[in-house]
C-alpha cells in the first residue's frame, strides 16, 4: 500500500508539474500580451460580434483591429522569410482583406471597423501623430537637407518609372496609352483618395464615360503596386541591416556625425511625462486642423501645409523643448502601439481583392512591379549620388508608388522607419499631385 506521505509527495509532484506547465503557458505572449489573455480577450470580441452587441463606434473598432493587428504583426515578425521582407505588414494588410472578399468577416464587425476609420479618421490621426512628433523631435539641419535633397531622387524616380513602365508593356503587347494611363499613373497618383478618385472624374470629364467605370480599371494597379513597394521595403531594410554603411536607419541625409540625429537618438533617454504627451496631440491636431484651413485660401493640400507648418517650427525653434518631448514620445506610442492594427483596417475597408481579382494577369502584375522597382532603384543610387543613405533615399521614393497615406505607413513600417514619415508624406502629396495634374492635361491634350 501506498502511505499517505507518499500520496502527498506523488499529489505534490504533480501539482508542480501543473504549476510549471501554467507558468510556461503564460510566458507565452502574441506581441506583448500574455497568451491566455489574448485568448480570452479574443473570445469576448468575437462573441460580441457575432451576437451583435459590439459597439458599432470607436471603442468595437479598436478591440477588432488591435486584436487582429496583434496577432499579425507577431506572426509576420516569427515567420521564416517573410519576417524578412515586412511580414507584418503585408499580413496585417492582406489576410483582412482576404477574409472581407470571402465574406469571412460579419457586418457588426465591418461596421465597427468602418466607424473608426472613416467617420472618424484615424489614419488622419495617425499620419498627424507621425509626421508632427517625427519632425519636432528631429535635429533641424537634417530635416531641411532631408527635405531638399529628396526631390531629385523623386524626379528621376517618377521619370524612369514610366519609361520603364510603357517599355514593358510595350513588351507584353499593352498599348502606350493604356499603360501609361491606367497602370503607371495609378501607381504613382497618390493612392485612392488623393489621386485615384481625382484622376476617375478627370477622365470621365474627358473621355465622356462614368467615373466608376475607371476607378474599377485603376485600383488595380495601384493595389498590386502598393503591395510590390512594400516588398521592396522589407528588402531595403534587409539590405541595410547586411550593410550598415548605406543606411541611415531613418536618418535621410549623411553628415560629419555631429548632426546626424534622428527623433529617436535624441529624445530616447529623456523620461515619458504622460502630461506631455497629451500636450503632443493637441499639438498634432491642431496643425492638422491648420492644414485643412490654409489649403481653403492657397489651395495645397492641407497635409502637405501641416508639414511645412511643423517645419517651420522646428527650425525657427518656435516650440518649447517640453512640448516638442511630449510630441514625439506620442509619436513613438503611435508608431509602436498602433501601427499593425491601423494597416488591419487599412486591409478590410481600402484594399479590394474583389477588384484585383478580375483585371489581373500574370503581364500586368509584372508591368505594376517594374514600375515600383524602377522607383526603388531610382532612389537608391540617385540618393547615393547624392550624399544621402541609399537604403532610406530608395524607400523614401518608393513612398511615391504606395497607396498615399495607407501605402506611406505600410512602406515605412515594413522597413521600421516611421520616423521618415514626413518625407514619404512630401513623396506622396506632392508627387501624387504632380502626377494627377500633369496626367490628366496630357490625356485632354491627346483627346
Amino acid at each position: 500500500m501506498i502511505s499517505k506521505s507518499e500520496m502527498k509527495a506523488v499529489s505534490s509532484g504533480l501539482g508542480d508539474r501543473d504549476a510549471s506547465l501554467w507558468t510556461k503557458i503564460t510566458q507565452l505572449k502574441v506581441g506583448v500580451v500574455p497568451l491566455p489573455l489574448y485568448i480570452t480577450l479574443a473570445i469576448i470580441i468575437y462573441a460580441a460580434s457575432v451576437y451583435n452587441t459590439l459597439p458599432p463606434d470607436m471603442i468595437g473598432g479598436f478591440a477588432v483591429i488591435m486584436i487582429i493587428g496583434i496577432l499579425l504583426g507577431d506572426l509576420g515578425l516569427k515567420i521564416p522569410i517573410l519576417k524578412d521582407i515586412g511580414g507584418p505588414a503585408i499580413l496585417a494588410l492582406l489576410i483582412p482583406s482576404i477574409l472581407v472578399f470571402l465574406n469571412v468577416i460579419n457586418p457588426a464587425t465591418m461596421k465597427a471597423v468602418t466607424t473608426l476609420m472613416k467617420t472618424s479618421n484615424f489614419l488622419y490621426l495617425y499620419i498627424s501623430c507621425l509626421v508632427v512628433g517625427s519632425i519636432l523631435g528631429m535635429n533641424g539641419k537634417m530635416l531641411i537637407q532631408g527635405f531638399t535633397r529628396m526631390f531629385v531622387p523623386l524626379i528621376v524616380g517618377t521619370a524612369s518609372s514610366i519609361i520603364v513602365g510603357i517599355g514593358v508593356g510595350f513588351l507584353f503587347g499593352y498599348d502606350v496609352m493604356h499603360t501609361l494611363f491606367y497602370i503607371i499613373v495609378p501607381i504613382i497618383g497618390g493612392g485612392i483618395g488623393e489621386g485615384i478618385l481625382p484622376l476617375s472624374l478627370a477622365y470621365s470629364s474627358i473621355l465622356g464615360e462614368s467615373a466608376e467605370s475607371f476607378v474599377g480599371q485603376m485600383i488595380p494597379a495601384a493595389v498590386i503596386g502598393n503591395i510590390v513597394a512594400v516588398v521592396s521595403a522589407g528588402l531595403m531594410m534587409r539590405l541595410g541591416e547586411k550593410n550598415k554603411a548605406l543606411s541611415g536607419n531613418g536618418t535621410l541625409v549623411k553628415s560629419d556625425g555631429k548632426n546626424d540625429l534622428t527623433a529617436e537618438t535624441q529624445n530616447e533617454k529623456k523620461p515619458i511625462d504622460f502630461g506631455l504627451m497629451g500636450a503632443g496631440l493637441l499639438i498634432a491636431c491642431s496643425f492638422f486642423i491648420f492644414g485643412g484651413l490654409a489649403e481653403k485660401f492657397i489651395g495645397i493640400p492641407g497635409p502637405v501645409i501641416m508639414i511645412l507648418l511643423a517645419t517651420f517650427i522646428k527650425c525657427l525653434q518656435l516650440m518649447p523643448q517640453k512640448m516638442e518631448d511630449g510630441a514625439h514620445h506620442l509619436y513613438k506610442f503611435v508608431s509602436t502601439s498602433l501601427t499593425w492594427p491601423l494597416m488591419v483596417g487599412l486591409g478590410m475597408l481600402y484594399i479590394p481583392l474583389e477588384d484585383v481579382v478580375k483585371i489581373v494577369t500574370p503581364a500586368y502584375a509584372i508591368i505594376c512591379a517594374s514600375v515600383v522597382i524602377t522607383m526603388v532603384s531610382s532612389g537608391y543610387f540617385v540618393g547615393k549620388l547624392m550624399n544621402m543613405y541609399p537604403v532610406d533615399a530608395a524607400i523614401v521614393t518608393g513612398c511615391h508608388s504606395g497607396l498615399g497615406g495607407t501605402g506611406d505607413v505600410a512602406i515605412l513600417s515594413a522597413s521600421r522607419r516611421m520616423s521618415l514619415m514626413p518625407f514619404a508624406q512630401v513623396a506622396t502629396r506632392i508627387g501624387g499631385v504632380s502626377t494627377v495634374i500633369g496626367a490628366s492635361l496630357l490625356l485632354k491634350l491627346l483627346n
